[in-house]
């Protein structure tokens, strides 16, 4: 029986393994623990994303604080705009117009951070 799970194809015994994974929670009536453990993710994984970025910034600030006080708002006012649409996605969880103008919004902050950043890298020719 070893050998045939060492010899499965690694998709297969994937599947097989969330198939019986779900079959578990399904016999001992276990959906309220998932929940529970859903929600405690949802919140476990922003806050891992927000201090991941938080020890990018750390890095950098120095570099950040010497660039002139225009290119500095533009960076940290699409920072702050990212953040500020993704918290109202978290809450009020858009559809239609509303989710494009979500990510139109993230796409366009996103590009004023990386244009301010590239404007700070651009060496002369």
């Amino acid at each position: 029986m070893r050998r045939f799970f060492a010899d499965m194809n690694p998709l297969v015994r994937g599947f097989l393994i969330i198939g019986l994974i779900a079959l578990v929670i399904v016999l001992l009536n276990l959906q309220n623990t998932v929940n529970s453990l859903f929600l405690i993710a949802s919140i476990a994984f922003p806050l891992a994303i927000a201090f991941f970025i938080y020890l990018i910034w750390r890095e950098r600030r120095g570099e950040i604080s010497v660039w002139p006080a225009r290119v500095q708002f533009a960076f940290y006012g699409g920072a702050v705009l990212i953040v500020i649409a993704i918290l109202g996605y978290i809450f009020v969880r858009p559809s239609g117009l509303a989710a494009l103008a979500f990510l139109l919004t993230i796409v366009l902050s996103g590009l004023a951070m990386w244009r301010a950043w590239k404007a700070q890298h651009t060496y002369g020719y």
